[in-house]
């Protein structure tokens, strides 16, 4: 057994750290001594070991500790979690220094891959595993398998003009990891129903008002409460850049069409400049 001033000088984490882990649950001593102080056992040891891995990424106390507590997931299944993310880390950081030593040479590459090819892997696993199935099956169908098929979006995802894409996606989620995140734990099929519904009925409101003036009040009043919405659903932080995206949507050509097809010749213009009226053009 270790005392917290043992434990602190071997990890080179503060008493005050430790006595605040034990505060709020997190990492609670084995016992204590006949004088009161905790004590720590080699078990003590190991929770620690994986909170301070947890930490490198600089995930909340309070998410390390319900990651901790979940009776879904077992010693292994942590450490599986932790390693895949240290090694996604040490992807970047490996890339990082090649650029660096790249500089230093004169030979720099200007390479702004957003995503590593461990994290595009999640990415297509994730995208899999929470599709409808009759989609999932037509695509298996259309590349001949499913090896075939992540090999194909390991390449488009893997592209420089695909990176610089979701370069700008991540900047609408304030960051890589909030993006991974909301990736990794999508709306269920309830939820996303509930919010097409919510977005079907604002754009029934929205082509109601094509009449008026797009930088009416009437008009802006409703592409505000559109934002909101697309702002809750794809739980991003600032929708100004999503919504201009969105804006764009509605002008490809194929979109045009069956958005036109849907509400009225003419409409999907009407929601572009409605939306750009609102967020401004950029």
């Amino acid at each position: 057994m270790r005392t917290v001033k043992e434990v602190s000088n071997l990890t080179g984490i503060s008493v005050r750290t430790l006595h605040y882990y034990d505060e709020i649950g997190l990492l609670q001593p084995t016992g204590k001594s006949e004088a009161g102080y905790r004590l720590y056992d080699d078990k003590a040891l190991e929770t620690l070991q994986q909170v301070l891995f947890f930490r490198e990424f600089d995930i909340p106390l309070k998410e390390i500790k319900a990651i901790m507590e979940n009776p879904a997931l077992d010693r292994n299944q942590i450490l599986q979690v932790q390693r895949k993310m240290l090694t996604a880390k040490k992807e970047r950081m490996e890339r990082l220094i090649i650029s660096i030593d790249d500089i230093l040479k004169g030979e720099n590459k200007m390479d702004f891959a957003v995503f590593n090819e461990t994290e595009i892997e999640e990415m297509f696993r994730t995208m899999t595993e929470h599709m409808p199935e009759d989609m999932r099956n037509i695509a298996i169908k259309e590349f001949g398998s499913i090896e075939r098929w992540k090999e194909h979006y390991m390449e488009a995802v893997s592209s420089e003009k695909m990176q610089k894409g979701y370069a700008k996606v991540v900047e609408w989620y304030g960051g890589k990891d909030k993006f991974l995140s909301v990736t990794r734990n999508p709306v269920s099929k309830e939820v996303a129903e509930s919010y097409n519904k919510r977005l079907e009925a604002i754009l029934q409101k929205l082509i109601a008002k094509r009449d008026c003036a797009v930088d009416s009040f009437e008009v802006k009043e409703i592409v505000g409460e559109f934002g909101f919405i697309m702002k809750q659903f794809s739980q991003i932080k600032e929708e100004r850049g999503f919504m201009l995206a969105q804006a764009q949507y509605y002008r490809n050509e194929k979109i045009k069409l069956m958005t036109d097809e849907k509400y009225g010749e003419g409409a999907s213009d009407f929601f572009a400049r409605a939306i750009e009226s609102f967020y401004g053009k950029g």
